[in-house]
């Protein structure tokens, strides 16, 4: 499904108008594109721990198999590879998916923006927070939860872009249900594409939308999607394929990894795992099952393209053995996200987990909570891509307004955490402590006043004044200070600039295609 016609009237409009390219940087960037950690990875398990869930991954892998469901493709594509196929059921011989995987995948990789200077470096010390995916709802404190609306995804993408401490613009941020299912793809593509310049994530939800945004990135990025030296298309998206825990692999997520793969995109492969439900209730058996069908999919990937990047994910939540309902913030899944960063450097490619998750539904003291006990192992961890970050409310059902506010506030904390410790002469501040002496205080020194505009993390929405000062304010809480921050966020917004004619062909080429279904209306 190429549109070449489309990217050739850019190009040639490129050079009749002489406009900068979309891939040209248009104002520099603030902050960092990401984040470089300077400080140690928490471990939980020693070598003997790490090795055990190893060899029951293999054990899964080889007695118990995955299943490939209603795709022969996929399962043609193992039977190639040497594994035992029965009906849709794949076994491994012990060690094959990690030798696989070892043998091509990158530990790291370059997902390029459309403005360079936002490219990311996805693996090894680096870190980058995304916001929040897949919600259906929206929460704010003016209107309460209400059902998304391609307003609000538009909303979301513009306080991303505005918000520092989020490196991606993100994926599905909400589901936009006033559009029709089979088309909203490509509104949400490009609401990424016009309205930011940061790194985005593709649709996964059938093949032909995987293909979609391909070709929309195709357009966007012009003579710059393809690499000069290999002919291969660059990595501009990563794109998000759950395991249908337990055990599988559906045909929607097969169909959608191996449209990126073949064109070189990422895919993050990611157990989606409620332990009690789809994974044994202890930490051990949820982290083995998770590294065996992360294995088996992110093998699945290189078979069809060997070295095209993947991303070993693991979301795993636990259920309240009560009332059944997904609970947030508690102490196993944070096990299971140590023990999964652990193995996936011992596996040697890039790791996705955490964020700021939670069960409650308005920005309360439990949101704040769970959220802070989910964040902290994410950072701690070693965490190199961080879905989830701003947002979260009602167990992913809800996205939130305040709670974005919230929640980014809380990723730059991370953020100056996970940079460490300042050891530069400056950093050290000898001067001025030769200067101050016993006795006195350090408010008027030469390296204070040198330094105070940077020296401490100042929260846009924390309160540190006196009880009198925030009471003359209004007595506002932290959530009605971030109602007044996303407003001003999205009043102040201004959009990256993009080349008119990439514009035209991204419009021609979503009309075109949607005028193409069988319902031709728009």
């Amino acid at each position: 499904m190429t549109d070449t016609k489309a990217t050739a009237r850019v190009r040639r409009n490129r050079r009749n108008r002489n406009i900068p390219g979309a891939g040209q940087v248009q104002k520099a960037v603030a902050t960092a594109p990401y984040i470089t950690r300077r400080i140690p990875c928490y471990e939980v398990l020693d070598e003997e721990g790490l090795s055990l869930i190893e060899r029951n991954a293999d054990t899964i892998l080889q007695e118990i198999g995955i299943e490939f469901r209603d795709d022969a493709e996929a399962l043609q594509v193992w039977k190639d590879a040497g594994a035992s196929i029965e009906g849709e059921r794949v076994r491994f011989d012990r060690g094959m998916c990690r030798s696989i995987v070892q043998a091509t995948a990158p530990r790291e990789y370059t997902q390029h923006a459309r403005n360079p200077a936002r490219n990311l470096r996805i693996g090894g010390k680096n870190t980058a927070f995304a916001p929040a995916y897949g919600s259906p709802f929206v929460f704010d404190l003016d209107k309460g939860r209400r059902y998304a609306t391609i307003e609000d995804f538009k909303n979301f993408v513009k306080l991303a872009y505005s918000s520092p401490s989020l490196h991606l613009s993100g994926g599905t941020i909400c589901e936009p249900v006033n559009l029709p299912v089979n088309k909203r793809h490509f509104d949400m593509i490009y609401t990424h594409m016009k309205y930011s310049d940061k790194c985005f994530m593709g649709s996964v939800t059938a093949p032909e939308r995987a293909e979609d945004t391909v070709e929309m990135a195709r357009i966007l990025f012009g003579d710059g999607f393809t690499e000069k030296e290999t002919g291969k298309p660059k990595t501009v998206v990563t794109s998000l394929i759950n395991a249908n825990s337990p055990m599988t692999f559906d045909n929607t997520m097969l169909g959608a990894a191996k449209v990126y793969a073949r064109n070189n995109q990422a895919c993050i492969i990611t157990p989606f795992i409620l332990a009690g439900a789809m994974s044994p209730v202890t930490v051990a058996g949820t982290a083995a099952q998770s590294l065996a069908e992360a294995l088996a999919g992110m093998a699945f990937v290189q078979l069809v393209n060997p070295g095209a990047p993947v991303i070993m994910g693991s979301f795993a939540s636990s259920i309240s053995m009560q009332s059944g309902a997904p609970t947030f913030g508690t102490p196993e899944p944070a096990l299971v996200l140590y023990i999964m960063a652990s193995l996936a450097r011992r596996l040697g490619v890039p790791f996705r987990s955490g964020g700021a998750l939670c069960a409650a539904k308005t920005p309360d003291a439990q949101a704040a909570s769970e959220s802070a006990n989910t964040l902290i192992p994410t950072g701690l961890a070693g965490v190199n891509l961080v879905l989830h970050t701003a947002g979260w409310l009602e167990g992913g059902l809800a996205m939130g307004y305040e709670k974005f506010i919230m929640d980014t506030d809380q990723a730059s904390m991370m953020e100056v955490m996970l940079r460490g410790v300042d050891l530069s002469d400056n950093g050290q501040a000898m001067e001025a402590i030769r200067e101050v002496g016993p006795g006195s205080h350090f408010l008027g020194c030469a390296h204070t006043q040198a330094n105070f505009r940077t020296a401490f993390y100042r929260s846009p929405i924390a309160d540190n004044n006196s009880f009198e000062q925030w009471e003359s304010e209004g007595s506002k809480d932290q959530a009605q200070r971030a109602n007044e921050r996303w407003k001003k966020l999205l009043d102040e917004y201004e959009p990256p600039t993009m080349d008119p004619s990439v514009d035209e062909a991204l419009i021609d080429y979503m009309h075109r295609r949607k005028t193409s279904f069988p319902d031709s209306n728009v």
